[in-house]
């Protein structure tokens, strides 16, 4: 069966469009909550057992690409979605031990307002509210001292709290070694 080019693209038309369609359905589950309640969105999954109160994480996240304009940077997001989900399936908060090391241009988005204007970036930092926030609820930032020094950032424009390292590999390698894993994505 010869299937032609206008067939073809009608074909991806219709995909894409059910795609879409599935796509803002499935987004639909996805809540907020219980410990980040303005961002870390995370959706309950059918048929998972919840985790004993005593369950243990210690997970850090590796985060090199920078928030798009102005907006959150979704590696940190993704740090709080894992609190957020594992919490509200039974692991207790105190339980869980998460680190987000951070290096290339994703520097910038752990700026305080005074570092954000010495480096002259448009608009305001948009990860920063959310960085506080979590910084608050124990989450470690550490930030590559090798980016920021390519960067030209220095430990006093970062925002309150937020560490600095040698670099990425090096925090990485102290946090595995105190038994964080590292996220693989």
């Amino acid at each position: 069966m010869k299937v032609t080019a206008l067939k073809l693209g009608l074909m991806s038309a219709a995909a894409a469009l059910l795609a879409t369609a599935v796509s803002a359905q499935d987004m639909s589950a996805f809540k907020t909550g219980p410990v980040f309640e303005d961002f870390g969105p995370h959706a309950p999954v059918e048929g998972v057992e919840t985790f004993a109160p005593d369950t243990e994480l210690a997970h850090s996240f590796d985060v090199a690409e920078p928030a798009k304009d102005g907006g959150r940077n979704r590696g940190f997001e993704s740090a709080a979605r894992f609190i957020n989900m594992h919490v509200a399936h039974g692991v207790a908060k105190e339980n869980i031990r998460a680190a987000v090391v951070v290096h290339g241009k994703a520097v910038h988005d752990l700026l305080s307002a005074e570092g954000w204007a010495a480096h002259d970036l448009e608009g305001e930092n948009g990860s920063a509210a959310m960085v506080r926030a979590m910084l608050d609820q124990g989450v470690r930032f550490i930030v590559c001292g090798q980016s920021a020094a390519a960067y030209g950032v220095t430990k006093d424009e970062l925002i309150e709290g937020v560490e600095m390292d040698l670099s990425a590999m090096t925090a990485h390698a102290k946090l595995q070694q105190r038994g964080y894993t590292v996220n693989p994505f």
